[in-house]
């Protein structure tokens, strides 16, 4: 059965009254899993044949077909912008992104069937206008070390960087980065998506993810004294 807060969030979808779900006070990244965290929890999802962009196109007739977009993606957005804001935060982003993508659901291309990258590129501007968070975040990590992340392809970067003193200097090195070339690396690492998926996210050459990409790497290792967690993914 959905939860109280899906109910409310698939209304706030078809009447555009804004998406806010409940943040319990003093909730860490670590303490949002799939059945403590509501905005995680599973709903029944559309038949799983039908893309993303058969059903963005039938919810300009009927809005509430948008709600099973939400279902589909609102975990693997949650995940990634809670480690780079913190819960809080990450919370009040991901119901932002989705309150935008419903509102320009008129502009999606239908020809692309999955719409996690366009998703991840509305996320991404929500980010970056809490980019002094996220900054104040990284200082904080700095100083006692990111929160236990949840399950996800982010863990992989994670379990890479164990030491206390590793997990400071990468907090720096990703806030010393250009925004841009931190979107990429994080978008890569954490967000799980290919090169390609980063570039339709991001609306820029796959050219230019490359080289973004290259350089963040470049200053990760640095940091880390030649280790790059953020290479303990898939590259495509």
């Amino acid at each position: 059965m959905p939860t109280a807060v899906h109910v409310r969030t698939r209304k706030a979808i078809s009447g555009d009254i804004g998406m806010r779900p409940p943040t319990p006070p003093g909730r860490t990244c670590a303490a949002h899993t799939d059945d403590a965290n509501p905005m995680l929890s599973v709903v029944p999802d559309e038949a799983t044949e039908v893309s993303d962009a058969e059903l963005i196109q039938a919810s300009l007739v009927d809005g509430e077909r948008f709600a099973a977009i939400y279902d589909r993606h609102v975990t693997r957005l949650y995940r990634y912008a809670c480690r780079r804001l913190g819960a809080d935060s990450a919370e009040d982003a991901v119901a932002d992104a989705f309150s935008v993508a419903f509102g320009a659901r008129i502009r999606y291309d239908p020809a692309r069937s999955d719409a996690g990258p366009w998703l991840f590129g509305i996320l991404s501007k929500e980010i970056s206008r809490r980019r002094r968070t996220e900054l104040i975040r990284y200082r904080a990590l700095r100083r006692t070390g990111p929160d236990r992340p949840v399950d996800g392809p982010e863990q992989r970067v994670a379990d890479g960087v164990t030491a206390a003193a590793q997990r400071g200097r990468l907090a720096r090195a990703l806030a010393d980065l250009a925004a841009g070339d931190r979107d990429v690396l994080l978008l890569v690492a954490w967000g799980d998506l290919s090169y390609q998926e980063v570039a339709d996210a991001l609306h820029i050459p796959i050219g230019t993810v490359r080289s973004r990409l290259n350089r963040a790497r470049r200053t990760v290792r640095t940091a880390l004294g030649g280790d790059d967690p953020t290479r303990d993914t898939d590259d495509a």
